[in-house]
């Protein structure tokens, strides 16, 4: 689908005189959208406290997932002196990549640009961060209002969205070389629903910025984000704006369900119906997706949502399942041939310096995938991040196998490297904020649950 997109432009304001005043519903404005907002709040808190909000697969679609039940969730605990030792790693790469010009944070460690959903890592960092005592509660408030306020700020494409870039020195749109870009070069929907999804549980953790997240959200031309209830995302060129459907199984569903806490009727992309289909990775059905991507490859399957909607929102009872299929064919394979397997997506030290290491991807188990569809097996990775998230959420002897396996894979005054090369063994000593966010968010979850909603 193409389309042209032009930013909508308010009506002057007309001066009010003692023979006119403002309409009612002018003055309530505020007020309808704050309670919009606790609206999409509360609806996100039905969801997660079990009440279906969304259409149910049939149920012949779920049956392959189904030959063992979902895995038993860790229970909340303190953490070990090697893991607070960890969690500090971590956050020190926050405190090294921060702008303190716009709060915001760079994608690759000194690297000055950053996405939506880096963003959303920042923002989930700052609250684990808070949560492990690593920073106090007045450190933390500070550093999500001055994040919140460069939100609010950015120049948006013509869609009125925020482009897919920014620097994150002056909030200027670029490229992804971090080249100026005028006009800006697109918008993506699951990068904007991992920033809603952290926006989520900023709301939930200091209920004082309530009004601020409403506010940058209220900016936004929410109507080009979701068309028909789908996920739509768009690239920006000299010829024009093309927009389109954005986002397979795993990534759709967590970013429709963060984009449902905002009130919003994402309720077609939280659907699996009719596009979830089993792979096969070491015996196991896994969930795929039985559309191609972008560049006519079958759609991948990796951690990174699923582990994202555990630590985050925790699992409703399907994501639950399937993420619990996933992580058994990472640990079987270890069975079957020794090699630790955590699979997920990341910077690799290489160009094209982005890799997805999928469980299923491109009609194959175990491929590597870049951005184009090019196979790179020889860069997978034994993920730290992966391996933090599993051991979180599932805390099995495997997953004790994998954070010792990635344990050494640090610098302690930089941060938590992507991983481990499978191929020869070598550090991916890539250092990013990803990385650095989902450990901080994993080992927050052992202490206390998901970010967005606190264990009983």
């Amino acid at each position: 689908m193409t389309a042209l997109f032009h930013t909508a432009r308010s009506a002057p304001a007309r001066a009010s005189s003692p023979a006119s005043s403002p309409s009612p519903l002018l003055l309530a404005r505020s007020h309808i959208a704050m309670v919009l907002g606790l609206l999409g709040g509360l609806a996100l808190v039905f969801w997660l406290e079990g009440i279906d909000l969304s259409p149910r697969p049939a149920a012949d679609a779920m049956a392959p997932f189904q030959a063992e039940a979902p895995l038993p969730l860790a229970r909340p605990r303190a953490l070990t002196a090697s893991e607070q030792a960890a969690a500090a790693i971590a956050w020190r790469y926050f405190q090294n990549n921060i702008s303190p010009q716009t709060g915001l944070v760079a994608s690759v460690d000194g690297y000055p640009s950053t996405t939506m959903w880096e963003t959303g890592g920042l923002l989930d960092a700052i609250l684990s961060a808070e949560r492990l005592g690593l920073i106090g509660p007045d450190e933390a408030e500070a550093r999500l209002t001055l994040a919140l306020d460069s939100l609010l700020h950015l120049p948006l494409t013509e869609a009125g969205l925020p482009n897919k870039a920014y620097d994150i020195r002056d909030l200027a749109m670029v490229t992804y070389k971090n080249e100026p870009s005028k006009a800006g070069i697109g918008w993506s929907a699951l990068d904007l629903g991992r920033l809603m999804a952290a926006l989520t549980a900023v709301r939930a953790a200091h209920p004082d910025l309530a009004g601020p997240v409403q506010a940058l959200i209220g900016r936004w031309d929410l109507a080009q984000l979701l068309v028909a209830g789908e996920l739509t995302g768009g690239t920006i060129s000299q010829t024009g704006t093309i927009a389109y459907q954005e986002g397979r199984i795993g990534y759709e569903q967590y970013a429709a369900k963060a984009m449902l806490g905002f009130a919003l009727d994402a309720t077609a992309a939280l659907d699996v119906t009719g596009q979830l289909v089993p792979r096969q990775a070491q015996g196991i059905a896994v969930p795929g997706d039985s559309r191609l991507n972008k560049n006519q490859v079958p759609a991948l399957v990796t951690s990174e949502p699923y582990l994202l909607d555990g630590l985050e929102f925790g699992f409703d009872a399907r994501s639950h399942l399937l993420a619990s299929q996933l992580y058994r064919a990472q640990e079987r394979r270890f069975a079957e041939t020794g090699i630790p397997t955590a699979v997920s997506e990341g910077h690799i030290t290489e160009a094209p310096y982005f890799a997805y290491a999928t469980v299923w991807g491109g009609g194959q188990d175990w491929a590597v995938l870049t951005l184009d569809g090019t196979r790179m097996d020889s860069r997978r990775t034994l993920s730290t991040k992966a391996a933090f998230g599993w051991d979180a959420l599932f805390d099995t002897a495997y997953t004790a196998r994998l954070v010792d396996e990635v344990a050494a894979l640090n610098d302690p005054a930089r941060g938590w490297m992507e991983g481990r090369y499978e191929a020869d063994g070598t550090p991916n000593s890539a250092i990013t904020a990803n990385t650095n966010a989902m450990v901080l968010t994993a080992l927050a979850y052992r202490v206390a649950g998901p970010l967005t909603r606190m264990e009983k």
